[in-house]
């Protein structure tokens, strides 16, 4: 059984064969966090808590003058009854006051995981998989009921955390923070991790030791952001890629969040992730329900790359849904850096002939399609068909591209308006907005409010209609600017603060709609490429565009860091033209298409003028890709050498059955006279023997990741080696 529960010391014990998590309801009342970590086997876990009483951390127990709040690590605690740390929550009341006494009244413990309602989260095909527990507490005198929810799953190293309050009291509360997570560490020997950037520069990777005081990350910008990801690891101070013990956290929410780590004056570090509480507030009336996003907690003992991993196989697995869940994605072609908004029919079949010649397997048709769209000006609203540009529909195209046996996709972008649209000049009010106060524009376009139902509505319909309206295999939906005068005209002024909340409940009820209206689109989300990359997204949207920039230098390490956490088939990759249009460097063909060629390989540029060496070039990658390209969506990846340490990067995908193997390595810059190098590769059979590149020279594994593999010397800048590595009968 993997949840336990000892009566006799009021300790649960979850687990599986390689982590434990143990809790104590100290004193029949106060829910203790006591170890997370690798698996255990205890007859004392009580042991583990000390107490002693420390100037100014105040008793909570008068029978117990040793105890303090202060002190204890907790699984969700709260402030003004003694613990000066960091809440977990904090509710007000009627009288104004924010104080709050949550204790132990029961507890649940049963096989699989419930869905949470209008929240994506991970989930289970067989109940067998995982067992859940909840844990209840109750303020008596409000009325205030809070759920702590933990499921724990047999085959994953994997923990997942939410909270839910209710209220079962007379009187209206407000929740002022709520985060999803609370977990005390008993010291402080830790690094922090994050992933951070900018549009055109997401995921970079930030490490720095934990000091005093308070360290964190959040977005304010109505999306989890290029600026920070919803994602945080505390790594030992020697773990590297792998060894040593790593514990991540990863919010599955697209919406403003938080993530904090506190480290106080006896050495302890509190880690805390949830919904950011700035400018948030939910009112609770009576009767209500309120439930926070989950959190995926992962333990790893084999250091950065084992937690990678696991999140991989568990995003993949248990995050993402549909048909495309485990299959392979079609090779694409999108019209936007080849034609922008300067296009008509003629000329995106002339594209769309080129692409298919080559190997190409879908054709995109990027923004400009409808209304009156010949600049990023007007018409986001109006999603009738500009049959300027397309005098046959999109019906017609559609049926020119299956005929030519590709599939079509189209680019959309629902959740925004363009001021000079009809629907704007229709529905004023249906855009988030303050009144009296100016509407800032961004990219030209506002934000609809998706926190009105009739928004939503209308959305759904609207994109129903879309979708039916041609032969669609594939959606790209797009998000271009965050979020400015978060106001809604359909809320009382008692509610304004809970608007950002409420639209990511609409979005996601829009999205649920559609994905389970047209379960054989392949929807793959972006904002501004990866502003929006995230847990909850891929619970509808399996896919998601990685960056707008698409210069192959810049991307390594965009696509290094976002390996941290999401595996290589949830990244959208393409070769751009050059000079590249985000930076403007030129770099060669093969590494263009080797590095798109570690996620969804795709292409984004005007493929009909490439010459005819380059289209040749173009069509051998094609087919390499699909010889590799099972490896690389759903392979183990171990990360070899860091674009951030150097000039040189490499990493590899391994089959489950280690069998197969694909590395890449990269160049940036060549130096004079260079140092011979040697690789040591990861994650092959030791007693296999490998064949690279269908060569004539074999290699135990052992050797290869012992001894190591030598890489050539390199005379020119932006260089890239593909290795194909197969296991001999």
């Amino acid at each position: 059984m993997p949840i336990e529960w000892n009566e006799k010391d009021g300790i649960f014990h979850l687990y599986n064969s390689k982590v434990s998590y143990l809790i104590q309801i100290v004193y029949g009342k106060y829910p203790a966090h006591l170890y997370w970590g690798r698996r255990v086997q205890t007859n004392q876990a009580s042991a583990i808590l000390t107490f002693k009483g420390r100037a100014f951390s105040p008793s909570t127990e008068p029978d117990h003058p040793q105890f303090s709040l202060d002190t204890l690590p907790q699984e969700y605690p709260t402030f003004g009854n003694g613990d000066f740390r960091t809440p977990g929550y904090q509710l007000q009341t009627a009288d104004g006051s924010t104080i709050t006494e949550l204790v132990y009244d029961s507890h649940e413990i049963f096989q699989g995981k419930r869905p949470i309602e209008g929240l994506p989260a991970s989930y289970v095909e067989d109940e067998s998989e995982a067992e859940t527990l909840v844990i209840t507490l109750v303020d008596s005198k409000l009325g205030i009921g809070l759920h702590l929810q933990y499921t724990i799953y047999q085959d994953f190293e994997v923990i997942t955390r939410s909270v839910a309050f209710e209220h079962l009291g007379s009187q209206d509360v407000q929740i002022l923070k709520c985060m999803s997570m609370s977990v005390d560490f008993h010291h402080a020997d830790w690094d922090w991790l994050h992933l951070h950037g900018t549009w055109g520069r997401e995921r970079h990777i930030e490490r720095e030791p934990l000091h005093q005081g308070t360290q964190m990350i959040s977005s304010a910008r109505g999306a989890s952001s290029h600026q920070h990801n919803p994602f945080v690891a505390l790594l030992s101070k020697s773990a590297d890629e792998e060894h040593g013990d790593v514990y991540g956290v990863s919010l599955i929410y697209s919406g403003n969040f938080q993530a904090s780590i506190d480290v106080d004056p006896f050495e302890t570090a509190r880690l805390s992730m949830g919904i950011n509480p700035f400018d948030f507030s939910w009112l609770l009336k009576p009767g209500g329900f309120f439930q926070a996003p989950e959190v995926l907690m992962v333990y790893s003992s084999e250091g950065l790359g084992g937690m990678s991993r696991t999140f991989h196989k568990f995003l993949r697995k248990r995050v993402c849904r549909g048909v495309y869940r485990d299959i392979t994605r079609p090779i694409l072609i999108n019209n936007w850096e080849a034609t922008y908004f300067n296009f008509n029919e003629r000329k995106l079949k002339e594209i769309a002939d080129a692409g298919k010649a080559l190997g190409i397997e879908l054709f995109v048709l990027d923004d400009g399609w409808f209304g009156k769209r010949e600049n990023a000006k007007s018409s986001l609203g109006d999603w009738v068909v500009d049959k300027k540009k397309l005098p046959n529909g999109l019906e017609g195209l559609s049926e020119y591209i299956r005929k030519k046996g590709m599939k079509f996709g189209l680019w959309v972008e629902p959740e925004m308006v363009s001021p000079d649209s009809d629907l704007y000049r229709k529905h004023p009010d249906w855009c988030l907005h303050v009144p009296g106060r100016n509407r800032t524009p961004s990219r030209n376009q506002l934000v609809l409010d998706l926190s009105r139902e009739e928004v939503c509505d209308y959305l759904i319909n609207t994109f129903t209609e879309v979708f039916q309206s041609a032969q669609i295999s594939y959606v790209k939906w797009d998000m271009n600017r965050n979020m400015t005068e978060v106001g809604s005209a359909a809320l009382p002024p008692e509610r304004q603060r809970e608007t950002a909340h409420r639209y990511m409940l609409g979005l996601y009820r829009i999205v649920d709609k559609l994905t389970e209206r047209f379960p054989d689109i392949l929807f793959e989300s972006c904002s501004g490429g990866g502003g929006r990359f995230d847990p909850g997204m891929l619970y509808y949207m399996p896919q998601t565009w990685t960056s707008d920039n698409t210069d192959a230098a810049v991307r390594l390490k965009i696509q290094y860091g976002t390996s941290i956490v999401y595996p290589a088939v949830v990244m959208g990759s393409h070769v751009s033209d050059v000079p590249n249009h985000q930076v403007g460097r030129t770099t060669p063909l093969v590494m263009r298409c080797h590095v798109a060629m570690t996620g969804n390989l795709g292409f984004e540029l005007n493929i009909d003028k490439l010459s005819g060496d380059d289209k040749k070039l173009v069509a051998e990658q094609i087919k390499q890709y699909h010889k590799i390209k099972e490896i690389v969506c759903f392979g183990d990846l171990y990360r070899l050498m860091s674009p951030f340490a150097g000039m040189d990067s490499a990493w590899m995908y391994v089959s489950e059955d280690k069998g197969k193997a694909v590395l890449f390595y990269f160049k940036t810059m060549a130096s004079p006279n260079p140092p011979f190098l040697r690789l040591k590769l990861r994650g092959l059979d030791n007693e296999k023997i490998y064949r690279i590149n269908n060569g004539g020279k074999d290699y135990f594994g052992s050797e290869l990741m012992q001894m190591g593999l030598n890489l050539p010397l390199i005379k020119n800048d932006f260089s890239s080696y593909l290795y194909y590595l197969e296991a001999l009968q």
